[in-house]
């Protein structure tokens, strides 16, 4: 039911909604993928060592630190965000925090208020700088 949305991404699989008009206070933790329409103040992180998708619609406000290997964006996310394979920033997407991404694509009107750090694979060995 709810993979079927362009917008659900790499995975192609939404197993859990955070409904529009919905405010969870606390830290959420899932596995597979999972879309907010709603607000969440606290933490959204995927359970380690699983593919996971996150989905912030245009609706959407996150408060807190972000971790998932996914995520697609079109809302708003007030907090670090750590991302260990890719980000989307659709047009409608503000991030004010520092990100730590693999792989980011940002369409015009994307906006980040703060650091982006790439990291090779944030799954794996921390990246090292070349050394002379």
């Amino acid at each position: 039911m709810f993979g079927k949305k362009s917008d659900s991404g790499p995975q192609g699989r939404i197993d859990s909604l955070i409904g529009a008009g919905t405010c969870i206070e606390g830290q959420v933790r899932f596995s597979g993928g999972l879309r907010i329409d709603g607000e969440v103040k606290g933490s959204v992180e995927a359970v380690a060592g699983g593919a996971s998708t996150l989905v912030v619609s245009d609706l959407a406000r996150v408060e807190g630190a972000v971790r998932v290997a996914h995520l697609v964006l079109n809302g708003t996310i007030v907090g670090p965000v750590a991302v260990t394979e890719s980000v989307e920033m659709q047009p409608k997407a503000r991030i004010v925090g520092d990100v730590t991404y693999a792989a980011i694509e940002m369409h015009q009107g994307a906006v980040i208020e703060g650091r982006l750090v790439h990291e090779q694979s944030l799954s794996g060995e921390p990246s090292s700088p070349d050394k002379d």
